[in-house]
């Protein structure tokens, strides 16, 4: 009994091949299917949202970097879940319109579904499992964490809750120029989030 217990606590050090989320087909906001297929050459961040959460105002920050770097091979995919102090109640229609109206959300939304528990949705079940993305386990622990796929759909990290748009640089999985230009407002700051967003890490640290 006491080795089942411990045995639960061990981390996972098998070594599994990278999976891609490209195969992967959902339904969006609009009841249309999207293809994750669509999706390869570009780098990807997939966010769990709500619309009644402290940080709903995320929405905003988002949408900034999302106009800023759409053009260069970007995607932002939003996905509504409801499983934290349920926060999202809404169906689809009030969603987009939320959306919408509050933010001016113009990056994919997806349909609600579940991020954690037995009613994980695929996806989620991808991005959180080691064995399934060959990368890391994770677990969704609110509204807004976020996940970081490379240009083949491969993981390549999760981010904590807390979203600055001068910390975008995180979610492009290492543009060059995203990284300097990040940078340069970082070091006037002095400080920035580390990965697992648990606080602030001087800069020189982080690269």
């Amino acid at each position: 009994m006491l080795q089942t217990i411990f045995s639960f606590f061990k981390k996972d050090k098998k070594s599994y091949s990278k999976g891609s989320i490209h195969p992967f087909v959902v339904k969006n906001l609009q009841g249309n299917d999207f293809d994750f297929s669509t999706l390869k050459g570009k780098k990807v961040l997939i966010v769990n949202t709500a619309s009644k959460c402290g940080l709903t105002t995320q929405y905003e920050k988002l949408q900034k970097i999302y106009d800023k770097y759409k053009s260069e091979n970007f995607e932002i995919i939003g996905f509504p879940a409801n499983n934290f102090l349920w926060q999202e109640p809404g169906n689809s229609n009030d969603i987009q319109e939320f959306c919408s109206i509050n933010y001016g959300v113009t990056f994919p939304m997806m349909e609600k579904i579940s991020v954690k528990g037995s009613s994980m949705h695929p996806v989620y079940e991808f991005l959180t499992k080691k064995s399934k993305n060959g990368v890391m386990n994770s677990s969704v622990k609110w509204n807004f964490q976020k996940y970081l796929l490379n240009e083949n759909g491969e993981l390549e990290k999760a981010v904590g809750l807390e979203l600055n748009t001068e910390t975008s640089h995180i979610m492009l999985c290492g543009n060059p120029q995203m990284v300097e230009d990040t940078k340069e407002a970082l070091k006037a700051r002095g400080l920035m989030m580390n990965r697992r967003g648990e606080g602030n890490i001087a800069v020189e640290n982080y690269w």
